[in-house]
């Protein structure tokens, strides 16, 4: 480990690797921060959508869309990942930022249903660039004994953008134009001066800037010729992580009730709770999305310092807790109790988004290491996967019946985990499939009592 990892996570001084680091987190932030405004447009386009009479969109029509985007969204995790790991963030990235910006102003400008079904599609691939590249990136330039509560300090990112880009997608489309489309147009200016600032800031690794890397373990990306590993390589190496298939298959475990509370949480209250009215109800599950600011920050914390760098144990403690407020749920909607209904939503978001943010980030970079990019792809693609779910089930099924469901999801996904509590990364074996070869047969990780 070098020079970096003795200093504080964030020194201001003239340091230049701590400059470089602070700067790195900070663009990084920005960047998947940006994509919620983009992701978030159709969704304040809806209400002026239901209204406008020269284009008709039934709900139905309007949930399929949101199907398509998730689907290629999906997909695209599966894929971006790797080539993250074989052509660096910088590109992966950028070229995201970018092809969303456009993608949103030809949504603006172009009211047809096959123009939106197209875009929808393009949007969902270009949105997907955004998280396994940027983890990969912070990786790069953070050790792995500080990579939870850095990790988790940066997961906030996705839960501010979730809570800013509606509102300011509404206030331009509603207040100031009062045209839907300027959702669309608002969003994708956010995103452009974005992407410019990323080209400007951004950097893949240390090396890149003169600085040695933040662990012996990270090594290029490149085979014994210097070319950039394959494709197939880097995935045959993941699919061989028992420790990345086992976090891939808990976050598609746990990724459909975080989803089915953002897309249907006002339903589910109003329908529980009509007294309170819409605007209440529609405000109510915010609460949700406000503790997914804390969340992640506080079981990175937990899992750096009382764990000694162990995500396993941090997220099992947390599902345990998740998994009762799940229970609760609908007895709590049932209670009539405003107050009672905020709570329990704040530890849910809490509980929830804690370990969606560690298994997602941290875990899945420690233990991709070489091939953190390919990791964090495929561990996020299997969990949106689950989210499609999430959007889905409320919709056929009744609120009781989808919370048992999920339920028995946390559970399953607590069992899954239960037994890698003393796990840890092994730097030896990273090192060793650092270039993503298919013929190393040493494991990316390997249990330590």
């Amino acid at each position: 480990m070098n020079q970096t990892s003795g200093f504080p996570l964030f020194n201001l001084g003239n340091n230049p690797a701590q400059r470089w680091r602070m700067q790195i987190f900070a663009i990084t932030w920005l960047a998947y921060a940006a994509f919620y405004f983009t992701r978030k447009a159709f969704s304040v386009a809806k209400l002026g959508i239901a209204d406008d009479p020269d284009f008709e969109l039934e709900k139905a029509t309007m949930a399929n869309l949101d199907a398509l985007y998730l689907g290629a969204y999906a997909v695209g995790q599966f894929t971006w990942g790797i080539l993250a790991d074989r052509f660096g963030p910088r590109v992966v990235v950028l070229g995201g930022l970018l092809i969303s910006a456009v993608v949103a102003l030809i949504m603006g400008s172009f009211a047809t249903l096959p123009i939106f079904a197209t875009c929808m599609v393009i949007q969902g691939l270009a949105q997907s660039t955004g998280w396994s590249g940027l983890c990969k990136n912070l990786g790069s330039f953070f050790a792995t004994g500080e990579r939870g509560r850095v990790l988790g300090l940066w997961s906030s990112c996705y839960a501010f953008g979730g809570l800013v880009a509606s509102p300011f997608a509404g206030w331009w489309a509603y207040q100031v134009y009062g045209d839907w489309r300027a959702a669309f147009f608002s969003s994708a200016i956010v995103v452009a001066g974005v992407a410019v600032l990323f080209f400007l800031l951004q950097r893949n690794t240390p090396q890149d800037v003169g600085l040695p890397p933040v662990e012996d373990a990270d090594a290029p990306q490149h085979d014994d010729s210097g070319r950039h590993a394959s494709f197939g390589s880097c995935l045959k190496t993941i699919l061989k992580n028992r420790t990345v298939l086992v976090l891939g298959l808990a976050y598609f475990l746990l990724k459909p009730a975080r989803y089915a509370i953002l897309f249907w949480g006002p339903v589910m209250v109003y329908e529980r709770m009509p007294e309170i009215g819409k605007v209440a109800s529609a405000i109510v599950p915010t609460s949700f999305e406000v503790a997914g600011l804390v969340g992640p920050i506080l079981l990175g914390l937990i899992s750096d310092k009382l764990f000694g760098a162990r995500r396993f144990p941090a997220c099992v403690i947390s599902l345990l807790a998740l998994t009762a407020c799940l229970a609760l749920f609908v007895p709590a909607m049932q209670s009539g109790s405003v107050l009672v209904v905020v709570a329990l939503l704040f530890m849910m978001g809490l509980t929830l988004y804690g370990p969606d943010s560690m298994i997602s980030g941290a875990a899945a970079i420690d233990y991709g290491k070489g091939t953190a990019g390919t990791a964090a792809g495929f561990v996020n693609g299997c969990g949106s996967i689950g989210a499609i779910l999430g959007g889905l089930l409320p919709g056929y099924f009744d609120t009781e019946s989808v919370f048992l469901v999920f339920t028995g999801t946390a559970l399953i996904a607590t069992a899954l985990m239960l037994p890698y509590w003393n796990s840890r990364p092994d730097k030896r074996a990273d090192s060793q499939t650092a270039a993503c070869n298919p013929s190393s047969h040493v494991s990316n990780a390997r249990l330590k009592a």
